[in-house]
C-alpha cells in the first residue's frame, strides 16, 4: 500500500471511505444471482467425501442451494459406517431420495456421473484426495487449510492446475458481505502505507478434545490403513480418528484450523500471497491433556510489501478477539473473532505526545451494508451460503472462484511454516523461485 502523495484531510478521509462502503458491496458478487448463468438448467451431481461434523454443515449449506442452483447430493462417502449412514439419512430428508453410499474415495472418482466432490476430510487427507479428484477430473470443494504438508499441497495445486479443474478452496469469509466491504476499503488506498497486521483470536476451553465419536466408533465398522493416508501403519487409536488436530502429525492444530483463516484473509486484503519468513513460539500451557500440539500460540510473518502479521491465540483464556490493520491514515479494526462483520474504520490524527485527549478526536466510522441500519453482529456461523454458491456458479461458467487454489497454497505455506518454525524452534524463510522452506534468506550466504 503506498500513500497518496497529496495525504488525505479528515473530510476525504470519512467522505472516501464512506462512498466505498456505500457503492461497493452489492450482493450479486457473492455469487448467489443464478438465472444468467449458461447451462443453468442442467443439474449438478455432488459427492461428498468425510461426512463428519464439518461435513453436515456442507451438506446443509449445499441442500439450500439445491433450487436457485440445480444441485443435487447423489452419493456420500466416509470410512465410517455410522457417518455413512447419518449423511445418507440426512440427504434424503434434503433431496427427497436417497444418495448412494459408498466406503472409499476411489470408487467415486471412478463415478462418470459426478460434476463436483466436496471434501471435508481430516487435514492430513485434503491435498491428497485433492490431486486425486483433479487427476480424475472432478471440480472440487476443499476444506481448509488445503495442505499440512508442503510436498502434498504443491502437488494438489499443480494436478489442479494440469487438469483444469474449478476448485473453491473452504476460506469462505472472501465470499461474505462484510469482508468483501472492507477488502475494498483497504484496497482504495484509506489507511495508507500498513506496516502493521495484529490478529488475536482466543477461546477457553480443550479445544478439540473430548470428543463423544471415540467411545463409539469400532475399527471393524472403518478403515484405518485407509482413514491414515499416506502416513505410516499403526495400531488403531479412536482419539486420533476423532481428535487429529491434536497430533502433529496430522494437524498443526492452531495454525491448520484458525491461523489458515486469519492469513488468507491478510493475502486477499493486502495482495501479498507469501510470507519472506516466519517465527513461531507457544506450547501446552492450559489443557495438560496429552495433546502434542500447542493451545497456546504466537506467529510473526514478514511480507514482500513491507508489513508484519502478529497471530495470537490462546486457548486457556476468552480475552476479547480481535484484528487490527495498522495504516499511517488510518486503521482497520475488526472487532471479535473469526468471521466478525464488525469492521470499524478509524482515522489517525497526531499522536498522545502531543495530544493526551487524541482518541476521543479520532473520527471513526462502522463499515455497513447499503441500507443497514445499526450495528453489524460481532459474530457469525459458518453457514453463509455464497461461497459454495459462487462454487456452483463457476462449476458452470467455468472462471475461477473467490478461494482459488492459488490461494489455498498460499495460506498452506504460511501455516506450514509456522508450524515448523514452532517445532523446530527457529526462523523460516520462503524461497520463491523454488518454492521451497529454507533455513536462511534467499540470496544470503
Amino acid at each position: 500500500m503506498s500513500e497518496s502523495s497529496q495525504g488525505m484531510n479528515r473530510r476525504d478521509f470519512l467522505g472516501k471511505s464512506a462512498a466505498v462502503v456505500a457503492t461497493s458491496v452489492v450482493l450479486p458478487r457473492t455469487a448467489l444471482s443464478y438465472e444468467n448463468i449458461v447451462g443453468a438448467n442442467d443439474r449438478i451431481a455432488l459427492a461428498h467425501i468425510g461426512n463428519g461434523s464439518r461435513g453436515g454443515d456442507l451438506d446443509l449449506i449445499a441442500s439450500k442451494l439445491k433450487t436457485s442452483h440445480n444441485v443435487e447430493m447423489t452419493t456420500v462417502c466416509d470410512l465410517w459406517k455410522v457417518n455413512r449412514e447419518k449423511a445418507v439419512v440426512t440427504n434424503t430428508g434434503y433431496y427427497g431420495r436417497a444418495p448412494r453410499a459408498v466406503q472409499h474415495l476411489e470408487e467415486v472418482l471412478a463415478m462418470k456421473d459426478i460434476d463436483g466432490v466436496l471434501i471435508s476430510t481430516p487435514e492430513h487427507s485434503h491435498s491428497p484426495i485433492l490431486k486425486l479428484a483433479a487427476e480424475a477430473g472432478k471440480d472440487a470443494y476443499v476444506e481448509k487449510p488445503m495442505g499440512n504438508v508442503l510436498s502434498e499441497a504443491k502437488a494438489g495445486r499443480d494436478a489442479v492446475i494440469k487438469a483444469k479443474t474449478i476448485v473453491q478452496v473452504g476460506t469462505q469469509h472472501r465470499s461474505e458481505p462484510y469482508p468483501l466491504a472492507a477488502y475494498d476499503v483497504v484496497r482504495s488506498g484509506a489507511l495508507g502505507d500498513v506496516s502493521k497486521i495484529e490478529i488475536v483470536w482466543n477461546y477457553h476451553g480443550p479445544r478439540w478434545r473430548g470428543r463423544e465419536e471415540v467411545k463409539q466408533i469400532r475399527e471393524q465398522d472403518t478403515d484405518w490403513s485407509k482413514w491414515l493416508m499416506n502416513k505410516p501403519s499403526r495400531p488403531f487409536d479412536p482419539q486420533m480418528y476423532f481428535e487429529f488436530r491434536l497430533y502433529k502429525e496430522f494437524s498443526s492444530g492452531i495454525p491448520d484450523q484458525w491461523m489458515s483463516h486469519a492469513i488468507d484473509m491478510v493475502h486477499w486484503f493486502m495482495d501479498d500471497n507469501y510470507p519472506t519468513s516466519v517465527i513461531a513460539h507457544g506450547g501446552v500451557l492450559a489443557w495438560h491433556d496429552g495433546r502434542q500440539n500447542a493451545d497456546t500460540f504466537q506467529a510473526l510473518l514478514e511480507y514482500p510489501k513491507g508489513f508484519l502479521v502478529s497471530y495470537s491465540t490462546s486457548f486457556g483464556n476468552d480475552a476479547p478477539s480481535f484484528t487490527r490493520y495498522m495504516g499511517k491514515k488510518a486503521t482497520l479494526f475488526n472487532i471479535g473473532g473469526e468471521g466478525s462483520p464488525r469492521y470499524q474504520l478509524i482515522e489517525e490524527l497526531g499522536t498522545h505526545e502531543d495530544d493526551a485527549e487524541v482518541d476521543e478526536k479520532r473520527k471513526s466510522k462502522y463499515i455497513s451494508l447499503p441500507g443497514e441500519k445499526g450495528l453489524p453482529p460481532m459474530g457469525i456461523d459458518d453457514l453463509s451460503l455464497e461461497h459454495m454458491g459462487n462454487w456452483f456458479d463457476c462449476m458452470r461458467s467455468r472462471q475461477q472462484p473467490h478461494a482459488t487454489v492459488h490461494a489455498g497454497f498460499a495460506h498452506s505455506v504460511a501455516c506450514t511454516m509456522a508450524a515448523q518454525s514452532y517445532w523446530l524452534g527457529r526462523k523460516l524463510y520462503w524461497d520463491p523461485a523454488t518454492e521451497t522452506i529454507v533455513d536462511k534468506a534467499p540470496g544470503r550466504a
